[in-house]
């Protein structure tokens, strides 16, 4: 099993379609058995969903995460577990312990009920979703 975490300074990023680097652990047998940092040349939801399928990664960890998203990483076939926040390392230790809750459900603050693209900030490209307001 690979899992990728979305990181920063070894936390949780928080906003998948802007993160730099991932974490990757690989799992055996319920344990990590090797780690490291993976840089995302890509940009936006779509570009980073083909880069970790590429990788062959089977489960993401990740903060915030919008619908567009949500719905790459399902096409792509991987196991999302969204709206973690802390340390990257810990949050992979809850997830082989059985403690992360795996709702599929984007997760992303800028993303809430009644907002829509083109207005406020929300109309530019966001890191390749052309202002859909999905990543």
């Amino acid at each position: 099993m690979l899992i990728a975490v979305t990181y920063e300074n070894g936390m949780v990023f928080q906003h998948f379609g802007h993160s730099e680097q991932f974490k990757l652990y690989e799992v055996e047998d319920g344990k990590v058995v090797r780690s490291g940092i993976l840089g995302s040349q890509g940009s936006g939801h779509g570009a980073l969903a083909a880069l970790l399928q590429n990788y062959q990664v089977d489960t993401l960890i990740c903060g915030g995460i919008g619908g567009g998203a949500v719905q790459a990483l399902s096409m792509a076939g991987i196991h999302l577990y969204p709206g973690v926040e802390g340390s990257a390392d810990q949050a992979v230790e809850d997830l082989l312990a059985g403690r992360l809750s795996d709702s599929a459900e984007p997760s992303c603050s800028c993303h809430e009920e009644g907002h829509e693209c083109g207005h406020d900030s929300c109309g530019e490209d966001h890191q390749g979703c052309g202002g859909n307001c999905g990543a």
